[in-house]
């Protein structure tokens, strides 16, 4: 009898436990939605989630506030969500770094990125792309590599920082293609860009937020891209793909997770009011202008993806010694 009881107060309990998560689902949202962003206002991240997040918050009638929290590679923001309550009331914008690079570049980080977080979709990703100055004395990427391999180590390319999406893209291509070139990292693309115009450094790896309008300006030219097919916005630079490194393809990408343990059916309401934000016209055309490529996807897409990316770039990453410690 005893036996017969605990099951089924046991019963009763997960009974009770699912009505309250159905309830919960039936009336999200019904209050303010805080975002989390790791980086500061101003930047390509914090562009994206303020411009996606003003549309989902007219199509929820509900607050969705930026909460700035930038600082430790992305560590502050990722950990400030990992504790937060799986109700739906904490989303955060979760990108290469926080969600792949961190957890091989640090000896410990004080999140799980693949255990804390319940994936709510892709948004967005930037191409990188690799730059010149215009005097630089090679016509073409083949020109360049061509110089690379008679040279190596005579060259230098800068990057926005250690670890970022553009130092990790360039070191796949030199892994890939066998290739030397030294590694300058900037704090950020501002410096590295002047620098890059003035001749001061050979070659930059930015992301199409920062590249474009200096290409457009004609003050850099851009010698090609990392994306898997050609960038819209530059349809004469080849992509490493094309010019035969096949496995050579990256991108700064940004996805959207709140806290594990989040209703399933929260992260469906959430995944769809997102889905609909970007696909909405004034909003994807705002995006696309900025130098985004839309890439929104379903929660299973995007852990599939998470999945791949760790084991891609956690390999890389021990097989060049790469470290933020």
């Amino acid at each position: 009898m005893k036996t017969i009881r605990k099951i089924a107060i046991h019963a009763l309990a997960i009974w009770f436990a699912a009505l309250a998560v159905n309830a919960v689902a039936q009336t999200y949202p019904a209050r303010q939605i805080r975002w989390v962003v790791s980086y500061p206002p101003g930047g390509g991240t914090d562009f994206l989630a303020r411009t996606v997040g003003n549309q989902i918050a007219k199509q929820i009638s509900q607050s969705v506030v930026i909460d700035n929290r930038p600082g430790g590679a992305g560590v502050i923001a990722s950990e400030t969500v990992a504790r937060s309550p799986g109700d739906g009331y904490t989303v955060f914008t979760g990108d290469n770094g926080t969600l792949v690079y961190n957890a091989a570049l640090f000896k410990k980080i004080p999140y799980a990125p693949l255990n804390d977080f319940a994936p709510v979709g892709l948004m967005a990703r930037f191409p990188l792309i690799l730059l010149a100055n215009n005097d630089a004395p090679f016509a073409n990427a083949q020109a360049l590599i061509e110089q690379i391999k008679r040279n190596p180590a005579k060259l230098s390319y800068a990057s926005p920082g250690v670890g970022s999406p553009h130092h990790l893209a360039m070191e796949l291509f030199k892994q890939r293609a066998g290739l030397f070139v030294v590694h300058v990292p900037y704090r950020g693309s501002a410096g590295a860009i002047q620098d890059l115009i003035s001749g001061q450094i050979p070659l930059f790896v930015a992301d199409s937020a920062a590249a474009l309008p200096m290409i457009r300006a004609k003050k850099l030219k851009p010698v090609a891209v990392f994306s898997k097919n050609r960038v819209a916005a530059l349809p004469d630079t080849p992509t490493f793909v094309e010019l035969g490194y096949r496995d050579v393809e990256a991108y700064g990408w940004q996805g959207l997770v709140a806290p594990a343990g989040t209703p399933k059916d929260v992260v469906a309401k959430l995944n769809t009011e997102m889905v609909k934000a970007i696909q909405a016209p004034e909003i994807a055309g705002k995006l696309v202008e900025f130098g985004l490529e839309l890439t929104p996807s379903t929660p299973d897409e995007m852990g599939a993806y998470l999945a791949s990316e760790t084991k891609l770039w956690h390999q890389l990453i021990k097989e060049r010694g790469l470290t933020l410690d």
